[in-house]
């Protein structure tokens, strides 16, 4: 087995130990091993990723755009391994398609927009967003699923939420920590001696009393992240509400990681606790960021037998 096949192979059982499953992707890396081999080239090239990108006839864009992105992710962790490695330019093969890339957010970052939400005007505003961002990081809900609990959704003796207007109109049960138990009650409390009159059997209300609006919520939080100096990270990845979900499903996998247990059975869970119909959908939760890929990699490591 050449070098570059053999690379290829130790970079998918890396993600894979991650949960990803990398079907087409994994039958695209080793296309282009192939074709590294049969061209006699050793290293990956810029010239020789685009060459082979570009081998579909009458392609579209997008599909051009996908096949050296694919090589582009193998590059860039190739190349911690080859100085020699060339990584393609994300750009040079241009594509319509533009989806976000997350944003996961460290615990200090969450710890800075969670004071900045205790500053917000009125003491139940302060209140409502500490305690939905908070709810909203340690859950991965949706924000229009955090925003459509009614306040008989949350079962305090059993300590679970049960969300009934998910994606597509399904409905989940969340177990949650005592410690979240404890803070969505504390909440509940003050919006229940702020002296609002009730127009909404909303849990999370506004400063009328009203249920929350899931744009405004985008809203209040993109005033946070400019207040407590959350920049983006590339043009692409910028800090959004929505990332608190993605923060999460990392999150997860990194406490599994650190508790010594086997993650994959685990990622069906994940799913499930994310209102995911299809397992295939959570893996574009799960970013690889450098803590999480290392703890992959030791893991992978102490296996006997893990590498070809």
């Amino acid at each position: 087995m050449s070098g570059v096949r053999t690379a290829v192979e130790e970079y998918l059982k890396l993600r894979r130990s991650l949960g990803f499953g990398l079907v087409n992707q994994a039958r695209l890396l080793r296309d282009f091993a192939a074709y590294l081999d049969a061209t006699g080239t050793d290293i990956v090239t810029t010239t020789a990723a685009v060459a082979w990108a570009r081998q579909p006839v009458d392609a579209d864009a997008t599909w051009l755009h996908a096949r050296l992105g694919v090589v582009r992710g193998f590059a860039i962790h190739q190349q911690a391994l080859e100085p020699a490695t060339e990584v393609p330019p994300a750009n040079l093969l241009p594509d319509g398609n533009h989806r976000a890339t997350p944003f996961i957010y460290t615990e200090q970052e969450i710890a800075e927009l969670l004071q900045a939400a205790g500053r917000l005007p009125t003491p139940i505003r302060a209140a409502t967003y500490q305690t939905l961002i908070g709810l909203l990081t340690v859950t991965g809900m949706r924000i229009g699923e955090a925003t459509a609990l009614d306040r008989d959704d949350v079962d305090w003796e059993q300590g679970l939420l049960t969300i009934r207007h998910g994606k597509r109109g399904s409905s989940r049960q969340l177990p949650l920590h005592r410690s979240t138990v404890t803070a969505l009650q504390h909440y509940a409390q003050r919006r229940d001696a702020a002296g609002l009159e009730a127009k909404t059997s909303s849990f999370f209300i506004s400063t009328t009393g009203t249920r929350l609006i899931p744009s405004n919520a985008t809203t209040v939080f993109g005033t946070l992240c400019r207040e407590v100096g959350l920049e983006s990270r590339s043009p692409r990845c910028r800090p959004r509400l929505h990332d608190l979900r993605h923060t999460a499903a990392v999150n997860a996998l990194l406490q599994w990681y650190r508790d010594g247990v086997d993650v994959a059975p685990r990622l069906p869970l994940l799913s499930t606790f994310l209102g995911h119909s299809n397992p295939a959908a959570t893996y574009w939760y799960l970013t690889g960021t450098p803590e999480l890929l290392g703890l992959a990699a030791d893991r992978l490591e102490s296996i006997p037998g893990a590498r070809p």
